[in-house]
């Protein structure tokens, strides 16, 4: 699945089924996080206005992301909540010696991200695994993203993921080789 798996950016002209999109949330339910602390925040938008919104607001004029985002009719948009991966409560992380935010990693709050990522890629995996496409989109403005959308004050926005039934199937691009991504020591 993992070999399989392409960015999709051309997918029919309708609606997943609401069925199948919590069939993947299912799934998603189970990626790893800190401590269990599960910050994933699934909001799928589907309203065309809504996503015509996405396209002229919210992807810096990136003219490549608007394009897909145009003939969209599905978008995850990925977001977590705050303050809880790569924390804990700020007087049991000083107990332990760490700062008074409560990080006890030394990525402090970007451990979040990492967090988010892994659950994205579930999302992409089993969106593939149920027939459905997906593409990360890097380019966005989370802040106006979050007006959009009226997210949550103790949310932000990770990414977002286009997805649908797709109707091309592209081709692997060129991978390094393993010798060149690992290090033994």
């Amino acid at each position: 699945m993992i070999k399989e798996r392409r960015s999709v950016r051309r997918y029919e002209d309708k609606i997943v089924d609401k069925g199948v999109v919590e069939a993947i949330i299912e799934d998603c339910r189970f990626a790893p996080s800190w401590g269990n602390t599960q910050i994933a925040r699934y909001n799928i938008v589907t309203d065309p206005e809504l996503i015509k919104a996405l396209a002229d607001k919210c992807v810096n004029g990136f003219v490549y992301n608007m394009k897909v985002l145009k003939y969209a009719k599905n978008v995850a948009v990925i977001s977590f909540v705050k303050g809880k991966s790569g924390a804990f409560e700020p007087e049991k992380a000083k107990e332990m010696g760490f700062g008074d935010d409560g990080y006890v990693t030394s990525k402090g709050s970007e451990w979040e991200v990492f967090d988010a990522g892994i659950a994205t890629q579930t999302f992409c995996l089993s969106a593939h695994e149920h027939g459905i496409g997906t593409c990360i989109m890097g380019v966005i403005d989370d802040a106006n993203i979050k007006q959009v959308l009226s997210l949550p004050e103790e949310e932000t926005v990770a990414t977002v993921v286009t997805f649908g039934y797709p109707t091309e199937t592209p081709k692997a691009p060129p991978r390094k080789e393993v010798s060149e991504l690992v290090r033994y020591y």
